[in-house]
Parts: structure tokens; sequence; C-alpha cells
């Protein structure tokens, strides 16, 4: 009886719970959230001040009792409880047209291959917590073949390259399953730290999370440009320690973040080596997709390329991708249930 009046109060949700932004989509609706994965709380009296947007613009803005944390590290929960109340927030936003205390909803979390069966055992109880009815749980890069409309089911190989803010993902699909699946804890966020560590060193600048990740999205490139980009950034002068203003190109930003790329292009061609020939038959012919904010970064899909000598080309709507393979699977959870986890 309960179950049926939760069902008839709660939509079915999917949910990209990623590192840096956690994206919702409502059955029915579509996306209907999309906001960064950074929660504000009060030490004073643990109460949660902001979630998302709000939380995020305190970041390096609070005073010592304020703390804006992100619960979520390297794609899995680093901070079970603030994980819980972020989830909490995002359901009742969802069903902020209804009655709060009847919502129970189906939940679809995308969550990165690879993660522990406690990681994974922490994303259910969280959901839970946060008032899910009933939880299921897809591996990231499968729910981010199916956001691209792969023909997943096929005998065929599907290779999806899924770079998110903490973990980028690599697999090759083919029947349904993951023949090679790899996962790398390197991807936006390492990115971001990898300028923080270049300004250091070669301006002595310090420079906060949001500056560099700022500098990336307006000028990163993992290939040589036709054009050269420039912009400035604002930090503190290590030596000193008053404000300063550096002009930085793309070149500069490529040589930072130089390693990390190199790491991604190197798991991606180990998966390709691993990878049973009839299938790199088949990549040859459909190409390696990328998918995830990473994949934005200019002439990253050129260096895949040139690096595999495989077609390569970034789904459309990438950030999207996972959250809508998540819509994919709500839709139709009966059929699809064997490429669930759980």
């Amino acid at each position: 009886m309960l179950n049926r009046l939760f069902k008839i109060f709660s939509r079915d949700i999917g949910i990209d719970l990623g590192t840096a932004n956690t994206l919702v989509y409502v059955r029915g609706k579509g996306i209907v959230i999309n906001e960064p994965s950074v929660v504000a709380i009060n030490k004073k009296t643990d109460q949660v001040l902001a979630v998302g947007n709000e939380a995020k613009n305190m970041v390096g803005r609070t005073p010592g009792h304020i703390v804006a944390v992100r619960p979520l590290v390297e794609g899995v929960i680093s901070d079970f409880e603030v994980t819980e109340q972020m989830l909490r927030y995002f359901f009742n936003k969802a069903h902020k047209d209804t009655y709060s205390f009847l919502v129970r909803p189906r939940v679809v979390i995308g969550i990165p291959s690879g993660v522990t069966e406690v990681e994974r055992r922490a994303v259910e109880d969280a959901a839970r917590n946060a008032g899910a009815r009933e939880i299921y749980l897809v591996e990231e890069p499968m729910a981010a073949a199916i956001g691209a409309r792969l023909p997943i089911s096929d005998a065929c190989g599907n290779m999806i390259v899924d770079i998110g803010g903490g973990t980028t993902d690599i697999a090759v699909i083919s029947l349904g399953g993951m023949v090679v699946a790899k996962n790398l804890r390197v991807a936006g966020d390492q990115m971001s730290q990898d300028i923080i560590q270049y300004a250091r060193d070669e301006f002595k600048l310090l420079l906060g999370e949001k500056t560099a990740e700022d500098i990336k999205i307006a000028i990163g490139s993992a290939y040589e440009l036709r054009e050269e980009l420039e912009a400035s950034i604002k930090g503190r002068d290590l030596v000193t320690g008053l404000p300063k203003e550096v002009i930085v190109n793309d070149g500069h930003i490529r040589e930072a973040i130089q390693r990390s790329i190199n790491t991604i292009i190197d798991a991606v061609k180990d998966a390709v080596e691993e990878t049973p020939p009839e299938l790199v038959a088949d990549l040859m012919q459909r190409g390696i997709i990328l998918a995830g904010g990473g994949s934005l970064l200019r002439g990253l899909d050129v260096l895949i390329q040139k690096s595999t000598e495989i077609p390569t080309r970034v789904v459309d709507d990438p950030l999207t991708a996972v959250v809508r393979g998540c819509g994919i699977i709500l839709e139709d959870v009966d059929n699809l249930r064997e490429i669930l986890i759980n």
C-alpha cells in the first residue's frame, strides 16, 4: 500500500553522481538539475548552508567556521553524511511541486567502473538514507555508451572514453558487457591541480582551484592550436605575498597538463592492446567515442586519433552522456536489467 502511494507521488530519477558535477534526470521531464557536487557546512552547528551552485560560489571565500566541501573524491564517496544530505537536496528539488514527505523515488545511479564493493555499498546506503525506494547502479562507461546511442547489445565493438572530474573510464563494450575496462584516477581535477603546480613552479604564483579550472576551460588544449589563445591569471605572489597577474597562453597550459594527458593516452592504447582482434577491426570502422567534461579539452580527440590510429570523435553534449544513459535505462529497466551492477 505504502509503495503504491510512494509510486504515485515519486518520479523515477537518473543520477550522474560526479566528482565535479551532479546531474539529475527525471523520467518524463529530462535533465532538470546540473549543479556542482559541493556542499557548504557550518562547522559550529553541523548545518548544511548551501548545495550546488550556491555552495561552489563560496569555495575559497568562507570564514573559518564555514567549509565548502566536495563529498566525492575521485568518483567515490569520501564523506558519507554530506553525500546523503546532498542527494536528499537533489531528490527534493526534483520533486519541488509535490509532497516532499511522500517522495521515495526509484533511482538509477552512474558510478565509476572498478569501484570496490565497499564504495558501491556506500553509494547505495547514501541514496537509501536520502529517501530512494529502489536503487539500481550502472557503470558510467556503460551509461555513457547508452547515452551516446551506441549499439551496445550487438556483437560488435564499441569503445568509449569517459573523462570526468575525478576519474577517466575506458571501456570496450560488446553484447551488453564490458570486454575491456580501465579506470584511472586522472581526469579534469588532476589537470586543474597540474595548472596550480605549474603556476607555482614557473611564475611563483599561488592559484585557487576555481581559477585553475577557469583557465583550463578558457584556453586549455591537448594539441597545438592554429591560433594562439591568451588569458590572464590572478593569484598571490609567493615571493612578496602581494596580488599578482600573469598573462599565459595555451602553450603554457598544454605544458602544465601534459603528464595527465599522456597518462590518459597510454591507458587508451593499453585498452586497445587488450582488445580481441575482431573487436579492434570494429573499432577501426566505428571509432573511439569521447564523453564527459574532460573530452571538451581542445584537440584531445585529434591527439588520441594520432596516437591510436583509430578515428576518434566527441559525442554530442558530452557532459550529459552518462545521465542521459541513466534516463534511457529508467525508461526500460526490465529489459536493461542485465547491464546493471546489482
